[in-house]
């Protein structure tokens, strides 16, 4: 697991270029076995965080939410890992993300909705957390999911719990 440490922490990132840009930084540092696990309400940047991190990775996009397919492979323009970016959302269980087959040994994968998953399928992942305050109001109009607003994004380094018997 390789994220320098001085990205540890939370952070307000205000516009959705800086997100992009954070993610490209955090890419650079990322090689095969990495597990990001990305977390956060509709519209708060988890896609364009995951743009960034796919730039810094080189590899092909573009990278749009694995919504409907539920996951994309990216491959490496560059001999590195690829990228597999996951979208949780829908499944039910970590089962059904093992169903997947990913190879998460030898891709930097990439999950979002999928906090309660994690363990089950890694002993150790970056947690990114993205808040999207939204001044009370619970719902937001669609073209204001993606408008330019500050967000706070935190980053911790999780591990499974080990297994007592």
């Amino acid at each position: 697991m390789s994220i320098d440490p001085a990205f540890l922490g939370r952070r307000e990132i205000a516009t959705t270029d800086a997100m992009e840009h954070l993610g490209l930084r955090i890419g650079e540092q990322l090689g095969a076995g990495d597990l990001i696990v990305l977390t956060g309400p509709l519209g708060a940047g988890k896609t364009t965080f995951t743009r960034g991190l796919a730039s810094g990775l080189g590899v092909r996009g573009p990278v749009q939410s694995p919504t409907f397919v539920i996951a994309r492979t990216h491959p490496s323009l560059t001999g590195g890992a690829p990228l597999v970016h996951v979208d949780a959302y829908r499944l039910a269980s970590a089962a059904e993300l093992d169903d997947l087959d990913i190879d998460f040994a030898r891709s930097v994968v990439v999950i979002e909705w999928g906090r309660d998953m994690a363990a089950a399928v890694a002993d150790a992942w970056w947690d990114i957390e993205i808040e999207r305050p939204v001044g009370g109001v619970t719902e937001l109009a669609d073209e204001e999911l993606d408008a330019d607003a500050p967000r706070f994004v935190t980053i911790e380094h999780r591990a499974a719990r080990p297994v007592t018997q």
